[in-house]
């Protein structure tokens, strides 16, 4: 090969590599993060995960099957049935019907599938009727057996004969909004606190650090348990709802507050704050505006971070009892019945909430860890 023609060879793809440099160099610092949060494989499919369960929690009503309280006494502990897609090599989602039995000594019934029985399931179905949102009045659902008086259990049926599915689903709602409401209290009060700390100083900046050196030192769950305790078991579902997530927003600022404070301590002598301050920014203007900013890749990795903090917050105070109450479902609420071994050993498909738990929170922690590496984009 002559020099010219190695050389009319290379040339497009040197061209190439001047091209990506030059897009790297002009790119903003959010277009760098998300390049490099791209290659994150692993954060990439707990975003897809994450995304899934907000979008189920959204819009529940729809998603599950049956509402929350709707029960049938014939089908009490009933088991799970799985869903399968072809019958006879086409495509027609089935499930197999019940056969059941009750033992003459001990009067407990047992539960065995019958593959004689034939369920049709269908898409987009009628169903239990419902409000979406607690507004809109509707009858769809997603999935479904298409008569209204067969069993339908994915996951099986607890105690009551309530559909273990769509009491997940529902579940969702209140165990991921703790998540997001109490992380946004949280923040609000770490930044404010963390920017006032780090940017003021002095006597008072002392008084934030021994208060947050106070809360960080107690074990969180007895203080949460304490705390919960308090909560007067006349109040509403609602009410105690808000309460446990001011409860745990109370508890976990304190993190966000010291690394707030330890980025406004190396800002604050930097040379855009330095000339905010001669131009007369007012102090809310340049914690907002100017200093903020700066690190916002940092605090959105931590929020991210600190998400599934709230929901192991909730979970385990509900499944002690302290926390959200019947008739309010969330995750934790229906692990109350749990508590016992003989329960689990007898009906393991009332542990599928635990897995929900286990996994959301997985999905939000890898996630994390992606946004943690994409926030210093400049970074190898």
């Amino acid at each position: 090969m002559s020099v010219t023609e190695s050389l009319d060879i290379d040339g497009p793809v040197l061209d190439t590599q001047v091209q990506e440099e030059e897009k790297f160099e002009v790119a903003s610092q959010w277009q760098l993060m998300w390049w490099k949060f791209t290659k994150h494989k692993l954060a990439m499919i707990s975003l897809v995960i994450v995304v899934i369960f907000y979008v189920v929690a959204l819009f529940c009503e729809f998603f599950a099957p049956t509402t929350t309280t709707q029960y049938r006494a014939e089908y009490v502990n009933a088991p799970p049935q799985p869903l399968r897609l072809f019958l006879d090599g086409q495509w027609n989602p089935f499930v197999y019907g019940y056969l059941s039995e009750r033992d003459p000594v001990s009067f407990k019934r047992t539960w065995t599938i019958d593959e004689a029985t034939v369920i049709p399931v269908g898409f987009f179905v009628r169903g239990t009727p419902y409000r979406l949102w607690g507004l809109i009045p509707m009858d769809r659902h997603l999935v479904g057996a298409k008569e209204a008086d067969q069993p339908f259990y994915l996951m099986g049926a607890d105690k009551n004969g309530r559909d273990v599915f769509s009491r997940i689903i529902y579940s969702s709602r209140i165990s991921l909004t703790v998540g997001l409401i109490g992380v946004f209290l949280s923040l609000t009060l770490g930044i404010l606190l963390g920017g006032i700390s780090g940017l003021m100083g002095g006597v008072l900046d002392n008084i934030i650090q021994r208060i947050i050196e106070v809360l960080m030192s107690i074990p969180h769950l007895p203080l949460w348990m304490a705390l919960a305790a308090v909560v007067p078991l006349q109040w509403s579902a609602v009410r105690v709802y808000f309460m446990i997530t001011l409860i745990l927003s109370l508890i976990s600022w304190t993190g966000m507050a010291r690394v707030v404070r330890s980025r406004f301590l190396s800002l604050r002598e930097e040379d855009f704050v330095m000339a905010a301050k001669l131009d007369g920014c007012r102090r809310w203007r340049l914690i907002l505006r100017h200093m903020l900013p700066s690190f916002l890749s940092h605090i959105i990795a931590s929020v991210t971070l600190a998400i599934p903090g709230m929901i192991l917050g909730e979970t385990a105070l509900s499944f002690l009892g302290l926390g959200l109450r019947p008739p309010v479902v969330s995750w934790g609420v229906m692990l109350q019945d749990t508590q016992r071994v003989a329960v689990v050993a007898l009906y393991p498909w009332l542990m599928w909430p635990a897995a929900a738990v286990v996994l959301v929170v997985l999905a939000l922690y890898f996630l994390g860890d992606g946004l943690r590496d994409a926030a210093d984009p400049y970074q190898a």
